[in-house]
């Protein structure tokens, strides 16, 4: 997002934010009407509009319906010296991304102004991703901007050309699956299989078999021959969730293969060379773990070469708006739906709830609001109506 308009009759205030905004590197141009700043979007073609709500020849939202009519893709935020929730709600209903009030605070501003343009890259990503495959939909997933969030994307930049067995920590919901995927497709082995297994869900007696796969009448109900997940995953990556529930006799056999490389299936007379990526992930205190038994502390060290904690939900509150304008946008497509954003109360009993269930459970929120929506924006009331503990909680704690 390089090309701003300013539509303002205050000409003091356009220069202004031209001057400071032009430091930052934008290209910036002004009208003071909705005349001129018509003719300046046919010529200028802003990426950004930030207009006044009251000018001389027309009001701000007749321009911003003018303006999303021809150009749907422009990003509009609107300034207003009455800033009430009557004309936030009618600006963000006839598509503006957001207000300010003025004065303004060109701090605030340009906060809104870059989660505005991380909106509008990831919807256009997830626009062209609706169009193929689940698993590369599931790639374009948003980047939060909170320093919890981008210490975690430098870590996983950081690791990721490497061959280092990844650990990654974090409470359920946080997206660890995610990162795994995020760290194989920026490996090396990006254009090998990538292979999640859900250690949660194993059977025990059979989980060898699940990992290194079988010959055909190995054993009772072995009616084929089974490839493993190890050999699926030969020349890519290979990620357990779940990891501290592997049984001990599992647990000796996966150390095995880590430090030899290679395998054997159940009932083979010969092991077969393997070249896997392990990326593990678990929301369990694995130290509790090892200190009772239950995890072998040998294979622990084995798998975290480097560890990658993924901060929770809560600790991350300020890109909660990011986090669920994206869910909007991703559930507009999925249902068929065209929510326009959340009214201003709405957004910020979001902002305020504790989400124990972190990203999933946001992403499930908004999928539901979406479905359910009968108005353009998203009103505080849908929530008491549909999640009432949600309400709750942030009338508690506000």
């Amino acid at each position: 997002m390089k090309n701003i308009l300013i539509l303002d009759d205050d000409i003091t205030l356009s220069l202004m934010l031209k001057t400071w905004l032009t430091k930052k590197n934008y290209v910036v141009q002004t009208a003071i009407d909705v005349a001129e700043a018509k003719k300046e979007v046919e010529r200028f073609k802003p990426d950004l509009v930030i207009s006044d709500l009251r000018l001389p020849d027309e009001s701000g939202i007749s321009f911003l319906k003018w303006v999303k009519n021809i150009y749907p893709e422009v990003v509009f935020i609107m300034m207003t010296g009455y800033a009430d929730i009557q004309t936030a709600v009618e600006s963000i209903r006839s598509g503006a991304y957001d207000y300010v009030a003025k004065p303004i605070n060109p701090d605030e501003l340009l906060k809104k102004m870059q989660t505005a343009n991380v909106i509008a890259q990831q919807t256009t990503k997830l626009t062209h991703a609706a169009k193929t495959d689940k698993e590369t939909r599931e790639e374009n997933y948003i980047r939060g901007q909170s320093l919890e969030y981008k210490k975690v994307y430098e870590y996983v930049d950081l690791v990721a050309p490497t061959n280092l067995s990844v650990f990654i920590k974090g409470e359920s919901g946080v997206g660890k699956e995610h990162i795994a995927r995020m760290i194989h497709g920026k490996s090396n082995r990006s254009e090998s299989p990538f292979i999640p297994v859900d250690c949660g869900v194993m059977n025990r007696e059979l989980s060898a078999s699940d990992f290194f796969g079988h010959i055909k009448g190995s054993f009772t109900g072995a009616i084929s021959n089974k490839t493993g997940y190890f050999a699926e995953a030969n020349g890519g990556t290979l990620f357990l969730d779940e990891i501290g529930n592997l049984s001990p006799d599992v647990q000796m056999q996966l150390l095995r293969v880590l430090q030899e490389k290679k395998i054997k299936p159940v009932g083979a007379n010969k092991e077969k060379d393997v070249d896997v990526r392990i990326v593990v992930a678990t929301n369990e205190d694995m130290e509790h773990s090892i200190t009772s038994g239950k995890f072998r502390s040998d294979l622990y060290h084995r798998l975290n070469e480097f560890l990658i904690k993924i901060p929770t939900l809560q600790e991350c509150k300020d890109d909660i708006p990011l986090f669920s304008h994206y869910f909007l946008a991703k559930a507009n497509l999925e249902i068929n739906k065209n929510i326009i954003g959340f009214d201003e109360e709405t957004l910020h009993c979001l902002k305020e709830y504790n989400w124990p269930g972190n990203i999933r459970q946001l992403k499930n929120v908004i999928f539901r609001l979406v479905l359910v929506s009968q108005t353009p924006t998203i009103p505080i009331d849908l929530l008491l109506d549909n999640i009432p503990e949600i309400y709750q909680y942030c009338k508690r704690h506000t």
